[in-house]
């Protein structure tokens, strides 16, 4: 059967994405500026709080995927981390500056990730040429790839995930995400043939400040967060579709 993954950028959205029937949960922070590594903290008590599979997106900071040696190193500090707590697996990516995957960088987080499951994020939707980095992801023992087929959203790159989904067989799982939503489910799987998908199912929730100065900064507003009638909504267009 066809599953769902959920991008939760918090503790509550995982446990929410959990509740609407979620198969999988992609933990993160700062998911506005496409997600970063979250907090120690907030994957220990995901990991406590979740009966379902757990990943966490190892991500240093927003921008491109070209890391030093610094970012790298504390890339493998927050695997450990996640090997410690007993989380599923985790998400990486890292290019070189001319748009292929940093083989180097990547063998070293597979090798940390020891035990593990490990997925490949949309730093694929910005590699020069994806068919071949597809090849390189298989090779270097990646389960899984997310990724827009390059596009700004996953119906836009439907062509492209298609000709993925069939290139990789069953060496590796292409995992359609961004701007999925319960009414174009059925017609990306359709289109795709792909057997994962990934959404974030999130909405912005009112304030609950009762102080509300003039807020230059832009930081009183209400959090973003997962809704669990998204991803109920989410779950069902899968179950309808079937296998």
């Amino acid at each position: 059967m066809a599953l769902l993954e959920v991008a939760a950028n918090s503790v509550a959205s995982a446990l929410a994405a959990q509740a609407g029937g979620a198969s999988r949960i992609e933990l993160c922070a700062t998911l506005e500026a496409g997600g970063t590594t979250p907090s120690h903290g907030a994957i220990a008590r995901a990991r406590e709080g979740l009966t379902i599979p757990l990943y966490v997106l190892i991500r240093p900071r927003a921008g491109d995927f070209a890391y030093d040696e610094l970012e790298l190193a504390a890339m493998l500090d927050d695997i450990a981390h996640c090997r410690s707590l007993g989380c599923d697996g985790v998400v990486v990516g890292a290019l070189t500056p001319h748009g292929e995957v940093d083989r180097s960088a990547c063998a070293r987080c597979v090798e940390a990730a020891d035990g593990m499951g490990i997925a490949f994020h949309r730093a694929f939707d910005l590699a020069a040429d994806k068919p071949a980095t597809l090849e390189v992801l298989i090779d270097l023992g990646f389960e899984r790839v997310l990724t827009s087929g390059g596009a700004p959203s996953a119906m836009a790159g439907a062509a492209l995930l298609s000709q993925l989904v069939a290139q990789a067989g069953e060496r590796i799982t292409v995992m359609p995400g961004a701007g999925i939503a319960p009414d174009n489910l059925a017609a990306l799987r359709e289109l795709t043939r792909a057997r994962e998908f990934h959404a974030s199912a999130s909405r912005r929730l009112p304030s609950v400040m009762r102080h509300a100065p003039a807020d230059p900064l832009g930081m009183g507003a209400g959090e973003t967060r997962t809704d669990v009638e998204t991803v109920r909504a989410l779950v069902a267009a899968l179950a309808a579709i079937g296998r």
